[in-house]
């Protein structure tokens, strides 16, 4: 197990819950970074005494610097500071933060050979190819935290060391909207899409969950982190959230990983790797757990499921282009200025409107995901 760690995007949910998990563990805390929640960020400073906090809005940075200026922790500001963070002597680097911004701080962590612990799904549907590339030349671990992925990743160890893999099955919860049709969700509210059945999460995140886009990311993410065909990846909807993942091999014998709904555990199992300890997730009763449900996703009224399937099929940057049309459309509809349905619109239109090749830089990504943001800025203009 490690004995410290920095955390990016620790005012988040993952951020705040690997801190629970840190307080239980009693583990060391290097660094901690927020976008511009100072007033969270002062508190876990003075609890946990990291050596350096990052705040990526430069005013918000120089008026924390005033708040902690009795404590020992240095203040940056911006992406030089994320970089710093990257670079200093925690064993292990937890990614946390929501988006694209957490691309550039995850290739600077692989090249200074750090093990990474990512929330962080952008980074890998935008730039697969770079990460997965970058991994292998600098010997380093990718540990991952969504539920989905680290419960792939728990069944795999059982897997054998031959190709006896036939699919991955990812389990999707269906989100607020399970069930409606196109007609119903004309006129949905955002808070109305806030509302997980099961999750607690950030709003980017519970939107995409309401849209599915957060399953077609998954799809995306899933094909990079463990090498497999997407057409060898499923999505079944469950709506208990108790199977957070299972692997079929060629045998057709299944493997599940089950647990409470709690980000706790896949959090701690990233951390703790490969150990496991006592966490503050209850245990499930069994006696209480009436049925376990499962359902075929509806791709045509959630359009985003689709048109990420369509994009990692297209290969090259259109899962980019997907990532930043959504990333986009998603904020535009929290801000009221689109209907739910027109973020599946969006993301589907970009991919069929813009053109894009391969990734050979970082550069191609970030002016991938640029085109794809203007796209969907002026879809609705």
């Amino acid at each position: 197990m490690v004995h410290n760690l920095s955390i990016l995007g620790s005012t988040g949910s993952i951020g705040t819950q690997t801190l629970e998990v840190c307080r239980k563990l009693g583990l060391g805390v290097t660094a901690l970074s927020a976008y511009s929640s100072i007033g969270l960020l002062e508190e876990q400073i003075r609890e946990f005494k990291p050596a350096l906090a990052v705040v990526f809005d430069e005013e918000k940075a120089k008026v924390l610097k005033i708040k902690i200026a009795d404590t020992d922790t240095k203040v940056l500001s911006g992406m030089e500071g994320l970089f710093e963070i990257c670079h200093d002597d925690a064993d292990l680097l937890v990614n946390s933060v929501v988006g694209m911004v957490g691309l550039a701080p995850t290739l600077e962590a692989i090249k200074a050979k750090k093990n990474i612990a990512f929330a962080n799904k952008e980074t890998l549907v935008a730039g697969g190819e770079l990460v997965m590339n970058a991994v292998r030349e600098n010997g380093v671990t990718l540990y991952p935290v969504d539920s989905e992925h680290s419960a792939i990743f728990q069944c795999l160890q059982a897997a054998p060391p031959e190709k006896s893999l036939k699919k991955i099955i990812l389990t999707a919860s269906g989100g607020p909207f399970f069930g409606k049709t196109a007609e119903e969700l004309k006129d949905v509210t955002v808070e109305q899409a806030l509302k997980h059945p099961n999750w607690d999460m950030g709003a980017k995140i519970t939107v995409d969950s309401a849209t599915m886009m957060n399953k077609g990311l998954e799809i995306i993410e899933a094909a990079w982190l463990f090498d497999t065909d997407p057409d060898d990846i499923e999505v079944v909807v469950h709506r208990e959230s108790i199977i957070h993942s299972m692997i079929e091999f060629t045998d057709n014998s299944i493997l599940a990983q089950l647990g409470q709904p709690d980000m706790r555990i896949p959090i701690q199992y990233a951390i703790t790797y490969p150990q496991r300890y006592p966490s503050l997730v209850p245990e499930i009763d069994w006696t209480k757990l009436s049925r376990m449900t499962f359902y075929t996703p509806d791709d045509k009224t959630f359009k985003c499921l689709a048109a990420c399937k369509k994009a990692i099929k297209m290969g090259g940057l259109y899962p980019a282009v997907a990532n930043g049309a959504n990333e986009a459309a998603n904020l535009m509809f929290r801000q009221h200025r689109i209907s739910f349905l027109d973020v599946g619109e969006i993301v589907s239109a970009a991919i069929e409107n813009i053109r894009v090749e391969s990734a050979k830089c970082l550069d191609d990504v970030l002016a991938a995901d640029a085109m794809a943001r203007e796209f969907a800025q002026n879809y609705v203009k």
